[in-house]
């Protein structure tokens, strides 16, 4: 079969095929052309501050945080420069590992160290570089240095620490810093968008305390820096800097070395104290006892530490002056005494015959050891503690006239210092028994109930700031303020300082005849009754109660004996107490856990603070040791001045 061809038809479709493949190719080039232009003109301007955005990185500057000083000027909380080696959190647990074992040759790293890194890097996933090493010497930064080229995963950093220089005094009051955990960034979503753009690049907060409490004001003001970065997102040149505004100096009212000794009085044993000047409501001392060291919470605390600390059976980290509770003992009694003349249900003179017991239907209460002081006034009562002639003034009285005659004083309702985390107490109230309880039965109000209120056991729980503060409004014959720490603040660049003046509250419309009457009783005590070995010699007139308060029940007709019980269910030891009486410039209010008699334990360190604020006296060596013992009255061996004796804990 014979197949012709037609050149001229074939030549003509290639002409064809040629012209549709020029027609694609111009076509496309137009495109790209229109593509150019469109780039390159009309979006030239929005184009070009895109390239300059991917080129340029904002970068927040962390400002310097503010220090942190007692009333005097000593510093409490600083902060330090110290060299860290950071990785990153995403490298994966194989990576990681791998690398950490490489640069342990060069830096050494302790398996504290390691499980450390690792609760963070589970913990802040999205942290960009985490703490394997902190506070490097001089020495271990040059050595990593010398060998940094190995280790490109790693990051040399020159950071700003917080320090607490004292240590574990003052713990409570300061509180502490930690890193930015993903509870504190949920809570930082609804605060207002200008204070989140300042917490840019923050990575430690305060999580208890001052640190807490004046957290914005010793943050300062993040500052800026525009950054050139190469293709690789290395910085190449800084463009621009705002410069940070470091936090505000807050000076705190505390005397810090009245703290310390005050702590260094408890020794081991635990319990809180707390000493305002009821003038203005400055907090001289805020003592919890055990404390902690605050220093180990700034990079995360090790594993180690947070389980001595957390599941001690001492709870360290318990603020026992703030959020500790306590039935008051015969500290309430001369509360119930003025409320006794406020009501008109005593007069001061009215007398009872106190046999050493008080029957209520088929219940018998109990003096101590059934002591009978036969006819006794409100006077004697206070003096010499008699509990039947408080038993019988709480029976007269009830337990809701208790109530709304007591709650202006203070008990039962936070304070409102300027610490997170105050505990309300417990006043009790019929209202309050209902609200409390669930069952009919436990709703309840019995009259014996009442019986043990007089001498603050019972539902009564209060703490010793509570206490402190309703001593200073008896005292001052109803004068009341609200308990402050912060004493002024100072602007880090004007050096302009501000005082922060505590606010005033309404006084109680309290009788003057009726508020020496109770100051007389109490300045008695020191003179003829409970603490009168621990005042014996005193210069100066104060004015006391002591308390001995239950930590647990005992049968109805079964007598306390401390030797039978084990050590953490003894009665506690407390005293309230203010100097000079006659016109009260401290006040104070204690408790030694577990520790008997108030006479015994709480008094003779409240004796201590008086002889440190009034005469400049710090106690010997030989008187510390007999008070942490529980075997002081009166100080021993010869005082020291106050300047004499370092701060515990200071660094030299």
């Amino acid at each position: 079969m014979s197949v012709f061809h037609n050149p001229e038809r074939e030549l003509q479709r290639l002409r064809m095929r040629l012209l549709v493949a020029a027609g694609l190719v111009l076509a496309c080039f137009a495109l790209v052309v229109a593509r150019l232009l469109w780039l390159q003109i009309v979006r030239h301007d929005e184009l070009a501050l895109q390239a300059e955005a991917n080129r340029i990185a904002v970068v927040p500057v962390s400002p310097v945080r503010g220090i942190i000083t007692d009333r005097h000027g000593v510093v409490l909380a600083t902060n330090v420069s110290a060299h860290t080696l950071e990785l990153a959190p995403r490298l994966g647990r194989a990576r990681t590992d791998r690398v950490l074992d490489e640069l342990s040759r060069a830096v050494p790293i302790t398996p504290a160290e390691r499980r450390r890194f690792r609760r963070l890097a589970e913990e802040y996933k999205l942290a960009p570089t985490l703490p394997v090493r902190s506070r490097l010497t001089e020495e271990e930064a040059a050595r990593f240095l010398g060998r940094s080229y190995l280790f490109p995963e790693v990051e040399l950093k020159a950071r700003l620490f917080r320090h607490y220089p004292l240590g574990e005094t003052a713990s409570h009051v300061l509180g502490y810093l930690g890193r930015v955990s993903p509870r504190d960034l949920q809570s930082m979503q609804d605060w207002p968008d200008e204070r989140q753009a300042n917490y840019r690049g923050t990575e430690h907060i305060g999580k208890t305390g001052i640190e807490q409490r004046h957290e914005e004001a010793l943050h300062g003001l993040t500052g800026y820096e525009e950054i050139e970065t190469s293709a690789a997102g290395r910085p190449v040149r800084t463009l621009a800097r705002r410069e940070p505004v470091p936090g505000e100096k807050l000076m705190l009212s505390l005397d810090v070395r009245l703290q310390a000794m005050v702590e260094s009085l408890f020794g081991e044993r635990r319990g809180a104290l707390v000493a305002l000047d009821p003038r203005n409501g400055e907090v001289l001392a805020l003592v919890s006892k055990p404390t902690f060291d605050p220093n180990l919470f700034i990079d995360g605390i090790d594993a180690d530490s947070w389980r001595e600390l957390n599941e001690s059976p001492d709870k360290p980290l318990l603020n026992r002056a703030l959020k500790g509770t306590y039935p008051p003992g015969s500290t309430f009694k001369p509360f119930m005494a003025m409320a006794a003349l406020s009501s008109g249900k005593r007069s001061a003179g009215q007398a009872i015959r106190d046999e050493g017991t008080f029957e209520l239907g088929s219940h018998v209460f109990r003096s101590h050891g059934q002591e009978r002081l036969g006819m006794v006034d409100m006077h004697r009562a206070i003096v010499k503690s008699s509990n039947v002639y408080f038993y019988s003034l709480a029976h007269e009285l009830g337990v809701d006239a208790m109530h709304d005659l007591l709650s202006p004083f203070g008990f039962g309702r936070v304070t409102g210092i300027d610490l997170e985390g105050e505990a309300a107490g417990v006043l009790p109230s019929t209202a309050w028994k209902r609200q409390q309880f669930k069952r009919p039965e436990q709703q309840k109000w019995y009259a014996g109930e009442t019986i043990s209120l007089g001498i603050g056991q019972g539902y009564n729980h209060f703490t010793m700031l509570q206490l402190a503060s309703a001593t200073a409004t008896l005292v001052t014959g109803g004068q009341r303020v609200r308990p402050q720490l912060l004493r002024q603040v100072e602007d880090p660049l004007t050096r302009r300082i501000t005082p922060a003046v505590a606010e005033a509250l309404p006084p109680l419309p309290l009788r003057t005849a009726h508020v020496e009457v109770l100051r007389k009783a109490l300045h008695a005590v020191t003179l003829d009754g409970t603490s009168r070995t621990v005042f014996a010699g005193a210069p100066y007139a104060s004015g006391g109660k002591t308390g001995t308060a239950q930590a647990v029940g005992i049968r109805q007709n079964e007598r306390y004996d401390a030797k039978k019980l084990e050590e953490r269910k003894r009665d506690h030891s407390l005293y309230i107490a203010a100097a000079p009486i006659e016109a009260p410039t401290v006040v104070v209010a204690l408790i030694v856990e577990n520790a008997g008699f108030g006479s015994a334990a709480a008094a003779p360190i409240a004796r201590r603070v008086f002889d440190y604020l009034l005469l400049g006296q710090y106690p010997s060596e030989e008187d510390i040791a007999a008070t942490r013992a529980g075997r002081s009255a009166a100080p021993i061996g010869q005082p020291r001045r106050i300047d004499e004796v370092a701060l515990p804990g200071a660094e030299p």
